[in-house]
């Protein structure tokens, strides 16, 4: 069969007008959009399971208030929604409109971490000590010499522990690889939080390649200021962003004082009011986090080998 000569010149025209309107959706702001119905469609599930909750008490005065704390809950929950979507609309206008979909060959990491601002030298255990609200806080990261694949690449295991006025709090297993232009990739993390020495929570918790989740740049091979990059994506679990704000910068912790150190700024949109500062020296690694909403700092004390 043969297509006449306008008949060909309408498809490429439709073909081209396809290829416009593809280019001309943003896709990031799609994402946003649809976090947001999905975040007021669970709070709206949440307020229904309250007040069927409220319908089995007896006592009149009770089933009421019991109803008023649901309400209040809802318009808590709507509220965080919409300041999610605040917190990624805003992170859209610097990463641009496209999917966020890196695309990963094993071929292209090596096997040792060397970045100078994220060294992960196998044996290596950093310990940070501050203050919070909670408590005395003590944390230790330890470079294992485990190693996972994750979408085909080796990863290192990094155990890090967190313990609040000597009892464990927090205990997660992260997964790190560098690419050969020496950018450190966070392939997912399992985490566990705890109260009083029992499991509390696992949010948080990701693999890159399960349920679509992906890796993040956990720290560039050549940050710049400016730079604004996503460093794990597990929609609605898993969403830090980090945002290079110095090179200059001189920290003073107890393990030392540092100069020319990076200083980042944290961000996502599952906390939106958590905004955490974080330096990392050269041929050390991370030295301090600094929360900008409390001030609580959590400092490098000593680096140990085990």
């Amino acid at each position: 069969m043969k297509l006449r000569s306008h008949s060909i010149l309408s498809l490429i025209a439709l073909t081209s007008l396809a290829a416009q309107a593809a280019a001309q959706v943003n896709f990031c702001k799609l994402t946003a959009q649809d976090a947001v119905r999905s975040c007021q469609v669970a709070a709206h599930s949440d307020f229904s399971l309250a007040l069927a909750k409220c319908d089995n008490v007896s006592d009149p005065a009770k089933r009421e208030a019991c109803r008023q704390q649901a309400s209040t809950d809802l318009k808590e929950a709507l509220g965080l929604c919409n300041s999610e979507l605040s917190v990624r609309q805003t992170a859209c206008q610097r990463l641009g409109p496209q999917p966020y979909d890196p695309a990963i060959d094993p071929a292209n990491f090596v096997a040792k971490i060397d970045n100078p601002y994220f060294p992960l030298t196998l044996g290596t255990v950093f310990i940070y000590e501050g203050q919070t609200e909670a408590g005395r806080e003590h944390t230790e990261v330890f470079v294992t010499r485990n190693t996972k694949k994750i979408l085909g690449v080796t990863t290192v295991e990094v155990h890090d522990t967190v313990t609040t006025n000597g009892k464990l709090t927090e205990d997660t297993l992260d997964y790190f690889a560098q690419d050969k232009e020496g950018n450190v990739w966070y392939f997912g993390e399992n985490t566990i939080e705890l109260v009083d020495g029992r499991p509390s929570t696992l949010s948080g918790t990701f693999t890159a390649g399960v349920d679509r989740a992906k890796p993040g740049i956990i720290m560039e091979a050549h940050p710049a200021i400016g730079d604004f990059y996503r460093q794990e994506f597990d929609l609605g679990n898993a969403e830090d962003f980090a945002d290079v704000e110095s090179l200059t910068d001189t920290v003073t912790v107890p393990f030392g004082t540092f100069t020319r150190c990076l200083r980042t700024r944290e961000t996502t949109p599952l906390e939106p009011d958590l905004k955490e500062n974080k330096w990392f020296a050269p041929g050390v690694g991370h030295v301090l986090t600094k929360d900008l909403t409390t001030g609580n700092k959590s400092s490098l004390i000593r680096i140990e080998s085990r």
